[in-house]
């Protein structure tokens, strides 16, 4: 018995290790995402010659009243660059279904950020995320963004 709990427990071990994950961090929210709130995810340069895949992962649940979201990211290198992009991410199809993962109300979303990039700068980075969102005809923001749990960075070797 002791023998059989033994290899289950190093089989579970085996099978919760990522290889690909370089970087992975989260945030969470207590009570929506409000719009002044930036979220910043600071890391040293990985291996300079390798090739990495970035991530945001993102946690909602049913009182997420979007199908889709808009997210500001901006990545700061160590000596001073920085780039912008505003990305639309749908998170559910048209029936309402959401297309993130997980058995409960709780859907967990890996969203694309780059992929196949280096890092040819020495020192720390940092990604900084803030949502985008707005109704539809409405000039000004919405506050507080509900049903968004957790927002995180990740980065995967190639």
């Amino acid at each position: 018995m002791n023998r059989t709990f033994l290899w289950m427990a190093i089989a579970i071990l085996f099978i919760s290790c990522d290889g690909k994950q370089v970087y992975d961090e989260y945030h969470s929210f207590s009570d929506g995402w409000d719009a002044k709130e930036q979220v910043s995810f600071k890391f040293e340069q990985p291996v300079e010659s390798d090739r990495y895949d970035l991530f945001v992962n993102l946690r909602n649940d049913n009182s997420f009243p979007f199908s889709n979201i808009f997210l500001i990211i901006e990545m700061n290198f160590p000596e001073g660059k920085v780039i912008t992009d505003t990305l639309e991410y749908e998170m559910a199809r048209p029936d309402g279904e959401w297309l993130g993962k997980g058995f409960t109300d709780v859907k967990e979303n890996k969203l694309w950020y780059k992929e196949n990039i280096t890092f040819p700068e020495e020192g720390d980075y940092s990604v900084t995320i803030k949502h985008a969102m707005r109704k539809n005809g409405d000039v000004s923001g919405i506050e507080k963004l509900p049903g968004i749990l957790d927002i995180g960075f990740r980065i995967e070797k190639k």
